[in-house]
């Protein structure tokens, strides 16, 4: 069998607006600016399978070693596609863990996320950025019951 070496790179989420999702994590969730970039059109388009013209803007931020990539465009529209379900294949959430729930929950809203009250418990609750992806938040008491990692 033949191993090549595999690194992790960055998850990417599109944005409708880069201010507004910049300010909600690095606001609210503490990820940090590390560096952006605009590609030039023609390799970007092929790459994402996107007709031409873009205007890609690729923002990366910092939480932890994880890096994520928000993706806005300047000369293509964005479009919000059908509610994800948890059972439904492919990407569902991210997921992090915060020393105090109740008060993260709490400021939520004034960062332009929303908090999905019927989910919310005493350990754990979902929340929505500004343009609807799920985010799991969970109590720091989680991390003590993980086993170690490998």
């Amino acid at each position: 069998m033949t191993h090549f070496r595999t690194v992790f790179n960055h998850v990417g989420l599109c944005v409708a607006n880069r201010e507004r999702s910049r300010r909600f994590y690095e606001g609210l969730l503490g990820f940090r600016f590390w560096w952006e970039l605009e590609p030039p059109d023609d390799d970007t388009g092929r790459l994402l399978q996107l007709d031409t013209p873009l205007g890609v803007h690729a923002t990366y931020l910092v939480r932890d070693g994880f890096v994520l990539e928000l993706i806005d465009y300047s000369k293509h529209a964005v479009h919000t596609g059908p509610a994800r379900a948890m059972d439904q294949v492919g990407l569902t959430h991210l997921s992090l863990s915060v020393s105090d729930l109740g008060g993260m929950l709490r400021l939520v809203d004034s960062f332009g996320g929303s908090v999905v009250t019927e989910t919310v418990s005493e350990q754990s609750a979902m929340i929505r950025d500004p343009d609807g992806q799920l985010i799991e938040l969970l109590s720091d008491s989680w991390l003590r019951a993980l086993p170690p990692r490998p």
